[in-house]
């Protein structure tokens, strides 16, 4: 049976300092069915916000009050969940405009017009406040389903992972998460959030490469009404929207150096400044942090400071290629199947062998990633339940049987032979030295040749074969020669 999304309650929240308001919102909504609840000012209603489970659907706020402003209110819901819709009661128009600038879905004059009035925008803010949820929540199991991807587990590099994240995720440590594109440093991240007692508040991303130095600040720090041209309204700034939850700095690498000496007395500090503004604001954010790029060679070279790459670099999670786990690949491929299958309804159950085995060959430089895009389309594409080779892209199909397929499959146009052999020569040295867990004796026994041949052989052809520590003992190496067939130097 298919998961259908929960539908917030009928529940409001109403905020106002005057007593008779509140009595009177609350006999009027209790008549339509809605649970009321009730706050004299803006102290208890963030109060109330925070610790409300499920998130209240609609709060209706007064926008003057005692102890603070509506605008305090309205971002303290926003900040809870998205899906919050509050209105604003006010008699100041001008107010009312700022707030819904800001993220309210609608406002009320005071005085009413009607008590009938106030009902129907509550009502509408309930509907929108329902298809946000569901909306939510679907993206939720989407979500929940890449995340399940990411996490397959059966090699031993992806299990250290699980076994950091399952030591920090409760902590409130910063965390680096590096790897190459496509190998699930987002995903990683949002399992840390998801697993920590902030999974409840937001998790927000920035990706540190996406935008100029001056919209970069403004978008991390805030900022206010008019401090630059363009500052039409006020900005919160990421930093802020996240308070309570968990902010992922992506391609921190990139981050000016200007704002990495700002980031970093965020992290000391704990406060934050918005731009234009001379408050500062105590921020309870956990910092995590991303990267694809050698992030020590840009400290080496003055391009990223040393002391918040040591401020970031708490704990650190380094995710391997997908070239190096290639145990997880059967499960990948079926979680990616069953996920894509279901997305496109299409009756996608399996892999034929001989797609399997060219996808095995295939060295991944876009990981999982790549992987995942390879199914989509192979599911999407496919006319039986079974995907076959036929299904899988020209430069997939080409990693299977390299030999016989690249050296004895002569194409019509001819080749370059020499090319074809490296070609050949370095995927098998390559499938060697995976299948050794890169001892190169090892990888050396499996090709059939001496230690010394395959040491030429890898800087012949430029393969990235981790640390050579020499020769090993003459005895070793007059065996493996004795063992293997004649090479060539």
């Amino acid at each position: 049976m298919a998961e259908t999304a929960t539908a917030p309650p009928r529940r409001v929240l109403v905020v106002d300092d005057e007593p008779a308001m509140r009595d009177t919102l609350s006999m009027l909504f209790r008549r339509e069915g809605y649970d009321v609840v009730t706050a004299p000012g803006c102290v208890s209603a963030g109060q109330l916000i925070g610790s409300a489970e499920p998130p209240f659907p609609v709060v209706l706020t007064d926008l003057r009050m005692p102890d603070g402003d509506g605008f305090a209110v309205l971002e303290a819901a926003k900040r809870r969940s998205s899906a919050t819709e509050v209105i604003v009661m006010t008699a100041y128009h001008e107010h009312a405009y700022d707030a819904m600038k800001r993220g309210a879905y609608d406002f009320v004059s005071k005085p009413f017009p009607s008590l009938r009035e106030v009902v129907e925008r509550v009502q509408k803010a309930h509907e929108k406040a329902s298809i946000v949820a569901e909306n939510e929540e679907l993206r939720a199991r989407v979500g929940r389903g890449r995340e399940a991807a990411a996490w397959v587990a059966n090699s031993p590099a992806m299990r250290s992972v699980i076994e950091v994240v399952d030591k920090v995720a409760s902590t409130r440590a910063t965390v680096l998460i590096t790897g190459g594109s496509g190998t699930g440093k987002e995903r990683i991240a949002r399992i840390l959030h998801e697993k920590s007692d902030r999974a409840a508040r937001p998790f927000m991303v920035l990706n540190c490469a996406a935008l100029p130095e001056p919209l970069m600040e403004s978008e991390l720090f805030g900022h206010e009404k008019g401090a630059f041209t363009g500052a039409a309204s006020r900005n919160p700034g990421v930093l802020r929207t996240a308070d309570g939850g968990t902010l992922l700095l992506d391609e921190i690498g990139e981050l000016p150096m200007t704002l990495q000496v700002k980031l970093l007395r965020v992290l000391q500090e704990r406060k934050v400044r918005a731009v234009g503004s001379n408050v500062e604001n105590d921020i309870d954010v956990r910092i995590l942090a991303a990267t694809n790029a050698d992030i020590e060679a840009a400290v080496a070279q003055g391009r990223f400071r040393t002391d918040l790459y040591y401020r970031l670099n708490v704990i650190r999670i380094d995710l391997p290629p997908l070239r190096e786990r290639k145990e997880d690949l059967p499960a990948l491929v079926e979680a990616f199947i069953r996920r894509f299958a279901r997305e496109h309804d299409k009756p996608v159950r399996g892999i034929a062998k001989d797609a399997f085995q060219a996808l095995e060959a295939h060295s991944f430089p876009g990981n999982v990633r790549e992987l995942e895009n390879i199914i989509e389309r192979a599911v999407a594409l496919a006319d039986t339940p079974t995907l076959g080779l036929a299904d899988l892209p020209a430069a997939i199909i080409g990693s299977a049987r390299p030999a016989e397929v690249q050296v004895l499959d002569l194409p019509a146009e001819g080749c370059h032979l020499d090319e074809v052999l490296a070609n050949v020569e370095r995927r098998l040295i390559l499938q060697a030295l995976e299948r050794s867990g890169s001892v190169r004796m090892a990888a050396a026994r499996l090709l059939g040749i001496s230690f010394r041949s395959l040491r030429y052989r890898v800087a012949k052809l430029a393969i990235d074969a981790g640390e050579d520590n020499g020769d090993p003992d003459e005895g070793e190496a007059r065996l493996s020669d004795a063992e293997g067939p004649p090479t060539r130097p």
